[in-house]
C-alpha cells in the first residue's frame, strides 16, 4: 500500500534530509520489489530522473528505462539522458527513436488538442511495444510527486496512474517521490549525484516543442524552434540568468513576413521569445532583459537560425495569456 505524506514530515531542504529520504526509499524499494524488474518511462524531467537515479540506487539492472525520442525534445536532452544514465550510471536503458513516426503522425495536423493527444497516445504505443518485449516486468515506476495527487483529489487533474497504459499491462505502481514537494525532488536530485541542468531543469510541457510550433509542425519550423531555443538558454546561462529565471523558451509561428537578408528579399518567420516569473503559474510576470541582451538575441537568431528573420519579445503577462502558446 502506498503511503501519503504525514502532516507533520520535514520539509527536505538539506543534503542530510535528502541522504536520510534516499536510504528510507532504498529499503521500501527493495522490499516492495524484490527480486523482479521494473520499468520506467525516462523523459529526462527532473521527476523521472530522480526516480531513475534513485531505483538504480536500489535495485541496478532490474531497473529497465525507457527514452522515447518523439523528435520534440530540445537541443541534447536526448544525448544527454543517454549519457548520464547509460554511460556514467550504468543504467539498462532502452533507446527508442520514434522521431519519424511522430512527426508522421503530427503532419498536417493543426488543432492543438488533436496534437496533445496525437503526441500523448502515440507516447503511450510506443512505450506499450517495448514492454510487451520484455519478459518479468512486475511494476511500473512513475515520477508522481505531491502535487499531482493534491490536484486529483481536489478534482483540478485526473492523477496520471499508470499513464493509460492498455489493460494487459497490469504493472504494480513503484513511486518512490510520490510524498515530495518538486523543490524537495530537486534536493534529492542532487545528492544523487544528477547533473545540475537536469536537477533544476525549467518546466517542460508533455508535448515537448510540439507546443511551441503552433500550427501543422513541420521538420524545418520545428528545427528553427529547436536551434533557437538553444541559443536563448545559452546566453540565458551566460549572463546569470538560468536557475532565476522560472522558464524562457522561444516560439515559432506559422505565418512568414518579408524581409532582406544580403540586399535580398527573404520571406521566413518570426521567432518570439518568452521569458517570466511565477510561483504557482496562476498568475504570470514577464522577465523583462536589457537591451544588450535582447539586441545579442536577435543578432544570434537571425544569423545562426535558418528560416527565421525577425525576432519578437512577448511582453503579456497572466492573464490574459497563458505560459504556452497551444
Amino acid at each position: 500500500m502506498l503511503e501519503n505524506r504525514p502532516d507533520n514530515m520535514e520539509r527536505i531542504n538539506t543534503p542530510e534530509l535528502a541522504k536520510a529520504y534516499i536510504a528510507d526509499q532504498i529499503e521500501k524499494i527493495k522490499a516492495q520489489v524484490g527480486d523482479k524488474k521494473v520499468l520506467l518511462a525516462l523523459s529526462g524531467g527532473v521527476d523521472s530522473s530522480v526516480v531513475a537515479a534513485l531505483l538504480i540506487k536500489a535495485i541496478g539492472k532490474q531497473l529497465v528505462c525507457v527514452h522515447v525520442n518523439h523528435g520534440l525534445l530540445r537541443k541534447g536532452e536526448p544525448e544527454q539522458v543517454i549519457k548520464v544514465f547509460r554511460d556514467e550510471m550504468d543504467a539498462n536503458l532502452i533507446y527508442v527513436d520514434a522521431v519519424d513516426r511522430f512527426l508522421d503522425k503530427l503532419a498536417g495536423v493543426t488543432d492543438p488538442e488533436q496534437k496533445r493527444k496525437i503526441i500523448g497516445g502515440e507516447f503511450i504505443e510506443v512505450f506499450a511495444e517495448e514492454a510487451r518485449k520484455l519478459d518479468g516486468i512486475e511494476f511500473l515506476a512513475q515520477g508522481t510527486i505531491w502535487p499531482d495527487i493534491l490536484e486529483s483529489e481536489a478534482g483540478i487533474k485526473a492523477h496520471h496512474n499508470a499513464g493509460g497504459l492498455p489493460d494487459d499491462m497490469d504493472f504494480e505502481l513503484v513511486e518512490p517521490v510520490r510524498m515530495l514537494f518538486k523543490d524537495e525532488v530537486r534536493v534529492v536530485g542532487k545528492e544523487l549525484g544528477l547533473p545540475d541542468n537536469m536537477v533544476y531543469r525549467q518546466p517542460f510541457p508533455g508535448p515537448g516543442l510540439g507546443v511551441r510550433c503552433p500550427g501543422a509542425i513541420t521538420r524545418d519550423r520545428l528545427e528553427a524552434v529547436r536551434e533557437s531555443d538553444a541559443i536563448l538558454r545559452e546566453e540565458f546561462a551566460k549572463n546569470g540568468l538560468e536557475g532565476k529565471v522560472w522558464q524562457y523558451f522561444t516560439v515559432v509561428p506559422d505565418f512568414k513576413s518579408t524581409g532582406v537578408k544580403n540586399g535580398k528579399r527573404t520571406f521566413d518567420w518570426p521567432c518570439i521569445i518568452r521569458a517570466i516569473n511565477t510561483t504557482d503559474v496562476m498568475e504570470v510576470t514577464v522577465e523583462h532583459l536589457s537591451d544588450e541582451l535582447i539586441d545579442h538575441l536577435v543578432n544570434r537568431i537571425i544569423s545562426e537560425v535558418p528560416g527565421i528573420n525577425r525576432v519578437l519579445f512577448d511582453y503579456t503577462p497572466k492573464p490574459p495569456a497563458t505560459v504556452e502558446y497551444e
